[in-house]
């Protein structure tokens, strides 16, 4: 059997378990590294080399930030002052909503923004005597979406740039996704504003409505150290402004890296919550599916699969029809399996179907990273669906007729912004 079709059956095997999630992705990550060793397509010994990458680095160092920011109370606290400054009304209240959840969730955790406000809007929606279920949704959708904004906001835009530096392409810079972040959140807010409230469901108004366990345990868990409040607020910032300034003596890694050390020495997050902060599923399963994106490309899998698709397309397809169809294929994939994963197993296959029709990979892995974060049809697309779930006593139809809509705005958005950000040629 040739290394080619060896890598594809490992692939397969991966792309089921991702789906269906019988064993936890991380496993499923590094077992599928294993294989590629075990099986001579790679060598053993790197196997675990994806652990030492410097986006896995990345990823540690900004949990550890996001982290303090919750830990801290300063997220609580921006949330609760801007949604609160904005009023009461229906619209200015969904406006207060996602966009702070949008900024937010462009430098943190989407999952922890989102956990940290719903708390927030609860009451606020309660006192103002609004249906929660009103503003769960934006919410959710908001913390989605603003992740789409900056490198580190989601772990797709960091996945699609360590995919291509792998490949030996130039990376993504960290407000390089804001050409595009900020358009759909935009084209979001608008749509939730104008259209998706009419989708959404209308509810009674409930005075004492049971919030996820995860959201009050982040809402309890914060101090209210207005000195620490600062330094987790200061370091942020001094983080992000080094990273957009791309300085070469200074990788994004470390600076990451300092960031986090600097907040545990002046104890703003302890060495406990720091470790707990990380999402030890992401840094495996990026570091497990990075080796198998070396297999697929010295083994030839990827260039099977890139003529495969190359060939049902006409043998001679548009880049834009090939953007148009990955996009889709991420999309569809990431409403039911992690965003990580669904990108990570894109990504690498994105490059080679770009490569064979002599088109630079860039706009492709773009719209396939921005696709896997547009999870807003389904209640288990991504972490903050999950969580409004039960406080917003949504069902899954809610998700789909308020969801789908809003997918295809983004999808209409990306294929517009995306190919005169990220020319396909010259």
């Amino acid at each position: 059997m040739s290394p080619a079709i060896t890598t594809l059956i490992i692939l397969a095997v991966v792309a089921v378990f991702f789906i269906t999630e019988i064993i936890p992705l991380a496993v499923t990550a590094m077992a599928g590294a294993i294989a590629c060793g075990i099986a001579g397509v790679i060598p053993v010994k790197t196997v675990f080399s994806g652990l030492s990458n410097s986006t896995v680095v990345l990823f540690a160092g900004m949990f550890v930030i996001s982290a303090a920011m919750f830990h801290t109370g300063l997220a609580q606290l921006i949330g609760t002052r801007v949604v609160r400054m904005v009023g009461t009304g229906e619209n200015s209240l969904m406006f207060g909503t996602m966009i702070i959840g949008a900024l937010m969730s462009s430098v943190s955790s989407n999952t922890g923004t989102c956990a940290a406000l719903l708390p927030v809007i609860v009451g606020i929606c309660s006192a103002a005597k609004i249906p929660a279920k009103r503003q769960l949704m934006p919410l959710a959708f908001g913390c989605g979406v603003g992740g789409i904004i900056t490198l580190v906001g989601t772990p797709p835009n960091i996945i699609a740039t360590g995919s291509l530096k792998a490949a030996g392409f130039q990376g993504f810079g960290f407000f390089e996704f804001a050409w595009i972040g900020i358009p759909l959140t935009i084209g979001t807010m608008i749509y939730m504003m104008l259209i998706g409230k009419r989708l959404l469901p209308a509810g009674d108004i409930v005075g004492d409505i049971e919030i996820d366990e995860e959201a009050a345990a982040e809402a309890q868990a914060a101090t209210t150290d207005s000195r620490k409040q600062w330094l987790v607020g200061l370091t942020l910032l001094a983080v992000v402004v080094v990273m957009a300034l791309d300085i070469k003596a200074l990788p994004l890694e470390v600076a990451a890296v300092i960031g986090a050390l600097f907040l545990v020495v002046t104890k703003c997050v302890s060495e406990k919550n720091a470790y707990a902060g990380i999402d030890w599923t992401t840094i495996f399963l990026f570091a497990g599916m990075m080796p198998i994106a070396s297999a697929m490309d010295k083994s030839g899998a990827g260039k099977l699969i890139a003529d495969l698709v190359v060939g049902v397309l006409g043998g001679t397809p548009g880049p834009l029809l090939v953007t148009a169809i990955l996009f889709i294929l991420s999309c569809g994939l990431t409403q039911f399996m992690s965003n990580t994963a669904s990108s990570a197993l894109l990504c690498p296959i994105g490059i080679s179907i770009a490569q064979s029709i002599g088109a630079h990979p860039q706009a492709v892995l773009m719209a396939i990273a921005v696709a896997a974060s547009c999870a807003f049809a389904t209640p288990v697309g991504t972490p903050p669906n999950t969580l409004v779930l039960g406080p917003g006593q949504y069902r899954f139809m809610d998700y789909v007729k308020c969801g789908v809509p809003l997918i295809l705005v983004c999808f209409v958005i990306s294929l517009a912004v995306i190919p005169l950000v990220w020319p396909f040629f010259g």
